[in-house]
């Protein structure tokens, strides 16, 4: 009895200890629960429970395929070796210069602009050369594509434009940039740009001109001992297309050449030249320029056959054309760069206003003329001692608004053969009274009057000049 009495009792002894070791131990848990939450680790049981959902994904059913551009090399670059080399010098450095073929495909030409002397122009550029650093293995002799992004881990020449003022590489939606490496490390390397450069132009003929530009293609650093620049196909290197057209240029040719340049304190380069050659529409100046002008020197001539003495009419004429002369030739040289030289189109504007200030000046002279004769044939009239015998002079004679076709009363007026002319035969008698008051002696004097000499010689002369300048001008400049 005893002895049962003691197994009872080490039963009970060994159920406390176990529950006072699991309180312990449940203490002991929570209590570094809340030492890792104060320190801000994850709880060791949030830990295990972590690692119980991994062993669970790493399950050979819920495995997923690993994603290589997570690794510290992606596979491109592993292959091609970018790490290995030093892309800072260019291939085979020390040894021959590396030959750098290039061809261009001209998108369009933008604009001419006359004013800044330069012209915009789009294309595709493209490099081709061979670097055995970006060789790689291939079975199937495929090339890689690249963008832009890799360009900026290896070598590609340093070409700028020389003469250029503004220039950028497209970036929409993307840099417009292509890289394409061979197995056997060719590389071709074409970008999308956008290029604003000078052109001097020769405006001596204008508008009657045609104008030669020229895109200069260069390597900044690379002397031709280091990098030898041609034109990969000669000619055919340049392609163009058949939709390009301008407003006011024709295009007649796009050609290519190369040439070297020197610099004193660097040596000598290799240059590419892209050369096109524009011939300008005519059409639009003589609508706008030769046609104003030419029909205002023919108003200027219509005062030749408006009457002398019709002041408010051939005045304001005359002024009207000269004016609107002033007009065309500012609106023509606004579009135009202040060039030191004579353009053509300046030559044909101010013949055609010289024309139309001759004019005027032709009417000053008829009505000056036309005064001094009405002032010395009123100074004979009052020399007449009598003048009882002869007809009065019309009124209108006098005070200058009479017409030139107007037949006086004096005799002699008929001409030689026998038509009635412009001008005016006025027979004054002289004579002198001896006392009895009979006429002893007459004597007749007589005066022409040329009323439209000037006026009728210039309705020839300034339609016959202006058409001989015409034929002169447009033989020489067209």
């Amino acid at each position: 009895m005893l002895t049962v009495h003691k197994m009872h009792f080490s039963i009970f002894l060994l159920l406390w200890g176990w529950v006072l070791s699991t309180e312990c131990r449940a203490y002991r848990q929570g209590k570094e629960i809340h030492e890792a939450y104060k320190k801000g680790s994850r709880p060791q049981r949030q830990r295990r429970e972590a690692h119980g959902e991994s062993h669970k994904q790493g399950s050979p059913i819920l495995k997923r395929s690993p994603d290589i551009t997570k690794s510290p090399l992606t596979k491109s670059e592993q292959l091609l070796r970018i790490d290995d080399h030093d892309f800072s010098m260019r291939p085979g450095f020390g040894g021959p210069a590396i030959p750098v073929g290039v061809d261009v495909q001209v998108e369009s030409l933008d604009s001419i602009s006359e004013v800044d002397m330069d012209f915009t122009m789009t294309l595709y550029l493209r490099h081709y050369w061979k670097d055995e650093r970006l060789s790689f293995p291939s079975t199937n002799n495929q090339s890689m594509t690249f963008d832009g992004r890799l360009v900026k881990k290896i070598w590609v020449p340093d070409m700028f434009f020389v003469h250029s003022k503004r220039s950028f590489i497209h970036d929409t939606t993307t840099d417009n940039v292509m890289l394409r490496v061979q197995p056997d490390g060719k590389v071709l390397y074409s970008l999308r740009v956008t290029v604003t450069a000078m052109c001097n132009m020769d405006f001596s003929r204008f508008p009657l001109d045609t104008q030669t530009c020229s895109l200069e293609i260069e390597s900044y650093a690379y002397t031709e001992d280091d990098l030898m620049l041609y034109w990969k196909n000669g000619n055919d290197s340049l392609k163009t297309d058949e939709r390009i057209s301008l407003s006011q240029f024709l295009i007649q040719e796009f050609h290519t050449t190369t040439k070297l340049a020197f610099y004193s304190s660097t040596g000598w380069y290799n240059r590419l030249y892209i050369n096109f050659t524009l011939r300008r529409h005519i059409f639009f100046f003589l609508l706008q320029t030769y046609f104003p002008a030419t029909l205002m020197v023919m108003l200027s001539w219509v005062s030749f056959w408006i009457d002398r003495r019709a002041v408010p009419a051939r005045v304001p004429l005359g002024i009207t054309t000269v004016l609107t002369m002033s007009t065309i030739i500012t609106g023509v040289n606004a579009s135009m760069p202040r060039v030191s030289y004579i353009k053509a189109v300046d030559i044909y504007l101010w013949i055609s206003f010289v024309f139309v200030f001759l004019s005027v000046l032709e009417y000053a002279a008829v009505n000056y003329l036309t005064t001094v004769q009405e002032r010395k044939e009123r100074k004979l009239r009052d020399k007449l001692p009598c003048a009882c015998s002869l007809p009065q002079p019309r009124p209108m004679m006098m005070d200058g608004s009479y017409n030139d076709g107007d037949v006086s009363d004096l005799g002699h007026y008929v001409s030689e053969n026998g038509d009635k002319q412009d001008r005016m035969m006025v027979q004054l008698a002289l004579g002198t009274d001896r006392g009895s008051g009979k006429r002893k002696n007459q004597r007749y004097v007589s005066m022409r009057i040329d009323t439209h000499a000037i006026d009728k010689y210039s309705r020839i002369i300034f339609p016959g000049a202006y058409i001989l300048f015409n034929l002169i001008y447009w033989s020489i400049f067209s």
